[in-house]
């Protein structure tokens, strides 16, 4: 892991300067933190202000950038203008990613800055992630990936290093928790939000709420059925769940699964 860490500042000081899309999640955080160490202030952070990102994601990707001293550019992205977006084919994240990605190599260029860097590590290989076919076509660098990092290594040094995401629980934006087909509309897309943070404010950490029409369907880790399962919390979410437009609400028996929705395609 120190060999691997120490071969990732090398290839970043490779880049004499870099900009980092910087989401605020694990794997960003570390790859901006090291950039910092390897680049001093030749480092810029984009991060994207949407629909699909709440608030509270932003809020703390501009919390850790103001900490550290490091400068940060915040762009207004409108992914729900993209009718081909919205319309939510098996290829969204394609789409998504090209359209976020252009929009951050042009600011990248115009804070001038010729190289721009993202989060994906070892383990981004094994699922379905058209996203990442838009990075390859769009030149965009995978740091933590060349430098053979994966997920566990990338907590445990963000643990050693302080950093406050270092056990945070994995996200995905919020377009993730349609199925495809469904049409993705700013409405759903605050009912799957608020009903997450219903759910963290219940003592919940690693979870989903996946939407299907009116009916949600939520994915806990194993381990946490029996405390959903209390009659009284049950009930609560349940009615919590049904203010929101949710008319029915489900706990899925495999639990907590990244790229569930990818399912529907094997």
């Amino acid at each position: 892991m120190e060999e691997k860490y120490n071969k990732l500042l090398e290839i970043l000081k490779s880049c004499g300067s870099l900009a980092v899309a910087f989401s605020g999640g694990v794997d960003s955080a570390f790859l901006l933190y090291a950039a910092k160490e390897a680049l001093n202030d030749r480092v810029l952070a984009l991060t994207g202000k949407a629909e699909m990102v709440p608030d509270r994601e932003l809020s703390e990707a501009l919390d850790f950038c103001r900490s550290r001293g490091i400068r940060q550019r915040v762009i207004g992205l409108h992914a729900l203008d993209s009718e081909a977006f919205a319309e939510n084919p098996p290829e969204r994240c394609y789409i998504c990613k090209k359209m976020i990605f252009t929009s951050f190599m042009e600011a990248a260029r115009e804070e001038g800055f010729s190289f721009l860097a993202e989060g994906s590590n070892v383990d981004d290989e094994g699922d379905y992630r058209p996203g990442l076919k838009a990075l390859k076509e769009l030149g965009v660098l995978s740091p933590l990936k060349a430098a053979g990092l994966n997920k566990a290594e990338i907590r445990a040094l963000s643990k050693r290093f302080g950093l406050p995401t270092w056990d945070k629980p994995s996200y995905a934006c919020l377009a993730s928790r349609f199925p495809y087909g469904e049409r993705i509309t700013s409405e759903k897309l605050k009912m799957v939000d608020e009903g997450e943070e219903i759910l963290r404010s219940r003592g919940f950490g690693q979870l989903r709420v996946r939407i299907h029409g009116n009916i949600a369907r939520i994915e806990l880790p194993a381990g946490d059925f029996a405390r959903f399962a209390d009659e009284g919390l049950r009930t609560e979410i349940y009615g919590e769940f049904k203010k929101l437009g949710f008319a029915y609400t489900a706990l899925d028996l495999l639990g907590y699964r990244s790229g569930s929705m990818n399912e529907t395609l094997k």
